[in-house]
């Protein structure tokens, strides 16, 4: 991946099969599971496809479909928390978007070569201009991106936890710096461009970041500021925080 970057808080899935059989000559009443024996339903940690989930997608169209280049992040990420709060597993099968609400499940489909996933989306990223994924290692093997370490992928949304385009939490990410001390550099000159927004420097795994959050952390606001943001000033990437 390319991880974290953000310098404006501001910064969205189901078919059936039916089956008949005679029915039986005498029918006995149902009998429910004594109390402590009823059957628990599928858990699943954030992250981890479930049958459910895999039911949901044969049955339901896509409600987005975002076409781009992916890539893949591992060992200097892992074992670091992710943008959900979970804990980031490169051997789980799992990607990183800037834009899409975290724990959207999506299915993944390499444009080269065919081999698709399901997955959720558990983090923030890729910080590198013209891309639009980063699989986790073991999401880039099933998909084929491995060996490659880019590939253009399509991404069919099936199921978001808010919408997709309207509401949400935003900012402005800008990055990553070498040194704390050009971070900080900016941050300072922000916040006197940006006197309303919050503006805060943090430490990442590749380098420094500059995150702006507006104060309404709206698209809308997150938008003007990346839009007015100058390239020496490092790449800006428009980021949803939730």
């Amino acid at each position: 991946m390319s991880a974290a970057v953000s310098i404006f808080l501001i910064v969205g899935l189901s078919g059936c099969s039916h089956h008949h059989a005679a029915a039986p000559a005498a029918t006995a009443p149902a009998l429910s599971p004594p109390a402590g024996m009823q059957p628990a339903p599928e858990q699943r940690t954030v992250g981890e496809v479930t049958t459910a989930d895999r039911r949901f997608v044969r049955e339901h169209s896509p409600i987005e479909t975002l076409r781009g280049m992916a890539s893949w992040y591992g060992p200097q990420f892992n074992h670091h928390r992710a943008a959900n709060g979970q804990i980031y597993d490169q051997n789980a099968v799992t990607a990183a978007n800037r834009t899409l609400p975290l724990n959207t499940l999506v299915r993944v489909t390499n444009e080269k070569t065919g081999q698709s996933a399901l997955m959720y989306i558990t983090d923030r990223g890729p910080f590198v201009p013209g891309r639009i994924l980063d699989l986790s290692r073991a999401a880039a093997k099933e998909t084929g991106v491995y060996l490659a370490g880019v590939a253009p992928v399509r991404i069919d949304v099936y199921r978001a936890p808010e919408p997709l385009v309207d509401g949400g939490r935003w900012c402005v990410q800008i990055g990553a710096f070498s040194h704390s001390g050009k971070a900080l550099h900016l941050q300072h000159q922000l916040e006197r461009r940006y006197p309303d927004a919050q503006v805060i420097d943090f430490a990442g795994p590749t380098g420094h970041w500059v995150r702006i959050r507006p104060a309404g952390e709206s698209h809308a606001d997150a938008e003007r500021i990346e839009q007015r943001l100058h390239p020496a000033e490092g790449n800006a990437y428009l980021v949803r925080l939730n």
